[in-house]
């Protein structure tokens, strides 16, 4: 009996242990072997990161983790459960030895054993990521008030600095580099999708916006919110594996008295870009702990569904 990283021919058993040992939890979807392996193929695909339980040279369970510090629930076939503390002892030592600071986790809140697994091993839970949808027809009327901005426009390298201090919590980067090569150099939405609103005073962002638009992603009405899916585009998404989401808004401003005008701004900008297209949907997605962001969407969005993110510290 022993406790090994990925080899050939482990995707396979992954799929099966998988598939046996989720079965009978709530919306249960099997995973294929074109699926998983498509995942493998990815460029982001570290083997060592993957670790199997093997008894008599068959795997019984495996666990993984991400190097964004995100760890999986060791699954194990029916009635080989004891697997789950040595797997995962194994990924939180591996990660501690990549010099990772802290891990999170991801699942369904009805899920009740996975959830109280991670609570079990040192985890609190974090934040809640909450998803939300609008349709256009339901777009708040604008109000009258005073002009506190020139106008949206493009997002530019420069802005990059200034649009990380609005509110540098909600982000899930590092810093303003970081944030600025997701939005400004990501693979699957153009930077023309983000936008900046500019002060009167002096022209410097106090709002930025994001538009992910692509009739080939799915439709947010049509996606289960409570499975636990980062949405492409979302703020506090930064740095994970997304869904990709046609009419995901996103915004980030300061807290202070001209946020809702702002939001509303870069919402109204949004949605005459969509008027030019077939797309009559925004989805949405906000994490619990950016309040100001949080009550935006309540005001002006329909929620849909949430699921929790545990986290604990490795050091």
């Amino acid at each position: 009996m022993t406790i090994r990283t990925f080899t050939a021919g482990d995707d396979a058993a992954q799929v099966s242990i998988y598939n046996e040992a989720a079965a009978d939890l709530p919306k249960f979807k099997p995973v294929t072997l074109d699926e998983l392996r498509r995942r493998l193929r990815g460029p982001d695909f570290d083997p060592a990161t993957r670790f199997f339980a093997v008894e008599g040279g068959r795997p019984v369970g495996y666990a993984s983790f991400h190097l964004n510090g995100r760890v999986s629930f060791p699954w194990c076939r029916k009635g080989r459960e004891q697997w789950t503390g040595p797997l995962f002892d194994a990924v939180l030592g591996a990660m501690r030895a990549r010099g990772l600071a802290a891990a999170f986790a991801a699942y369904r809140a009805d899920w009740p054993a996975q959830c109280e697994f991670f609570l079990a091993h040192g985890f609190t839970l974090a934040r809640e990521m909450v998803n939300f949808v609008m349709e256009l027809t339901d777009m708040p009327t604008p109000s009258a008030r005073p002009a506190v901005a020139v106008a949206v426009g493009p997002m530019t390298a420069a802005d990059v600095p200034a649009v990380f201090a609005l509110a540098p919590k909600p982000f899930r980067v590092r810093d303003a580099a970081e944030l600025g090569r997701h939005l400004l150099e990501n693979p699957y939405f153009p930077p023309e999708s983000v936008s900046v609103l500019r002060s009167r005073a002096d022209g410097a962002p106090i709002g930025m916006g994001v538009l992910v638009e692509n009739s080939a992603y799915a439709d947010p009405k049509q996606i289960d919110a409570a499975m636990p899916c980062f949405r492409l585009g979302a703020v506090g998404a930064e740095n994970m594996q997304t869904k990709r989401v046609n009419g995901l808004f996103s915004f980030v401003a300061a807290e202070g008295r001209d946020f809702h005008a702002i939001g509303l701004d870069l919402l109204g900008h949004a949605a005459l870009r969509l008027q030019e297209s077939d797309t009559s949907t925004f989805g949405a997605q906000v994490a619990s702990d950016a309040p100001h962001l949080l009550r935006f969407y309540k005001q002006y969005f329909r929620r849909q569904g949430s699921f929790p993110i545990y986290q604990r510290s490795l050091t």
